[in-house]
């Protein structure tokens, strides 16, 4: 059990040996509202509602009033929690404000450390239980240029990682945004972690002693205690097709961008790039058809081939008098017998409550 304990600490969240990781703060890259997975997160250009907070600020300046939002969904079978509330504002006729609070979550962690004591005895009445649980705080602001139809934003998140009483993190970044609209095209930037996103880690060395020795010859020192979270960047270009009176379609493809070599379907040492394709259908702009696909991976099977891999995507929404209640079905572990995910958000537009 002391194996089991020590694989949850230290291989699924707690920093490595390298203080600059490929993959790091990743619960920052699931994204938020249940419209953008119905889309396959392929929402950078047309984001343009509270949670554009997340997925680009610029889009906070088309907010004529106060927006909230909340989401929640399960992941793993429900063992992991994934809870997120925003809210919006705008300041004046150009600029906008927004924050958030998102949290990943696993509680009620099995913590068999002093099940066995030191003359082999089991005890079960020593097994307790902690949470392992991510939080980011965002902090948005929005701001139209005097360039027709392009806006600008920046986003503040601060990061705070715990697992139990193990080990804790402080993490602070920045992220730099725009989009521009000509003509029924929609252009959109989002550069996350521009600064780096920096986590410093406070390791409680007591509890380190009791499992450092689970696995002979590993983990044997304390890891180290600075994360460093990389650039990305995603690109995203769309476009609105009005089918007639009642119908249009909206179409958007993102490239998601990492300074660096990964599974995605294309990679190389300088850049990895994997796109989402994204569309909705609308209907009076009250009842909403979504889908998608994105995270199109190269697979290393068994006999060390590649298989290419993607994630679908599937969504519907419905608005009424200021009250949008969006679902969205997504398989987050690609294709075959993976686990999909259900996924329900609500936004409320105060507009309608003047």
């Amino acid at each position: 059990m002391k194996k089991i304990v020590l694989l949850i600490l230290l291989t699924i969240q707690v920093v490595s040996s390298q203080t600059t990781r490929k993959y790091s703060n990743e619960f920052l890259t699931i994204g938020v509202d249940a419209a953008a997975f119905g889309m396959g997160k392929a929402v950078v250009a047309t984001s343009n509602d509270v949670n554009s907070i997340y997925w680009n600020p610029a889009g906070l300046t088309a907010i004529n009033n106060y927006q909230g939002a909340i989401m929640h969904a399960e992941y793993f079978a429900g063992i992991a929690k994934y809870d997120y509330i925003g809210f919006a504002m705008p300041i004046d006729g150009r600029s906008a404000l927004g924050v958030s609070l998102i949290r990943f979550g696993v509680d009620d962690i099995l913590n068999t450390t002093e099940l066995i004591d030191n003359e082999g005895n089991i005890d079960y009445n020593r097994i307790s239980l902690f949470s392992a649980a991510d939080y980011a705080l965002n902090i948005a602001y929005a701001r139209s240029l005097q360039v027709q139809g392009l806006n600008i934003g920046i986003n503040t998140k601060i990061v705070r990682r715990i697992i139990g009483d193990f080990a804790t993190s402080w993490g602070f970044g920045i992220d730099a945004s725009l989009q521009f609209e000509r003509n029924n095209w929609k252009f959109g930037l989002m550069l996350r972690d521009i600064t780096t996103t920096f986590n410093s880690w406070s390791i409680d060395e007591g509890e380190f002693e009791k499992i450092k020795d689970a696995i002979p010859n590993q983990n044997q020192e304390l890891p180290e205690t600075t994360e460093i979270t990389l650039p990305k960047a995603q690109l995203g270009v769309a476009k609105i097709f009005e089918i007639n009176r009642d119908f249009n379609l909206l179409t958007e493809v993102d490239l998601n961008l990492r300074f660096t070599e990964t599974n995605d379907i294309i990679s190389s040492d300088i850049v990895s790039i994997d796109p989402a394709i994204g569309f909705q259908v609308a209907y009076l702009e009250t009842v909403f058809l979504r889908g998608g696909i994105g995270n199109i991976q190269n697979e290393i099977q068994f006999d060390n081939s590649k298989e290419v891999v993607f994630q679908p995507n599937f969504g519907v929404g419905f608005k009424f008098k200021g009250i949008q209640i969006d679902y969205a079905l997504t398989n987050i572990a690609s294709i075959g017998n993976a686990l999909y995910s259900n996924v329900f958000s609500i936004k409320v537009d105060f507009e309608y409550f003047k």
